[in-house]
Parts: C-alpha cells; sequence; structure tokens
C-alpha cells in the first residue's frame, strides 16, 4: 500500500533540497516532487550540467534524451505548490 504524500513544497521551500550543506537533491516534475538523492547523476546537485537540483524541471524534461519515466526509480516526497 502506497504511502499518501503529506509534504507541499513552495518553489522557495524547494530550492533548499539542491545538495548542497548536506542537504538531499530533490526536483520537481508535473507537480510531484521526488528524492533524487541517490541517483550518481545527482550526486554533485546538477545533472549532465544542464539541470539544476532543488527546482522545477517539468519544462526541461521533453528535452531529455529519456523519458519521464526514469522518475519512476524515485521515491515521491511530496507535491509542488501551484
Amino acid at each position: 500500500m502506497e504511502q499518501p504524500i503529506q509534504r507541499i513544497f513552495t518553489k522557495q521551500e524547494l530550492k533548499k533540497y539542491d545538495g548542497s550543506r548536506k542537504n538531499p537533491v530533490y526536483i520537481a516534475y508535473k507537480g510531484l516532487v521526488y528524492d533524487v538523492t541517490t541517483s550518481a547523476h545527482w550526486w554533485t546537485g546538477m545533472h549532465r550540467n544542464l539541470h539544476f537540483a532543488g527546482q522545477d524541471l517539468t519544462d526541461e524534461i521533453a528535452d531529455a534524451p529519456h523519458t519521464d519515466l526514469v522518475f519512476r526509480k524515485f521515491p515521491v516526497v511530496g507535491i509542488l505548490e501551484k
């Protein structure tokens, strides 16, 4: 049984989760916030020198060489406030 999403992030709060100061690495996509801390591609808080953690990447994924199915690997930790 999946746990209900309980945390709501503002864009300002999401910025704190950029991997700096030992913070987790979170990104948002289509309103959901994912914890990508365990990904080797995000360990610096940046992905391929193109995408920064702590941000909504919804508009950027269209240009990615992978589909949004990649997000299935990572836990959802909240939703992004509209």
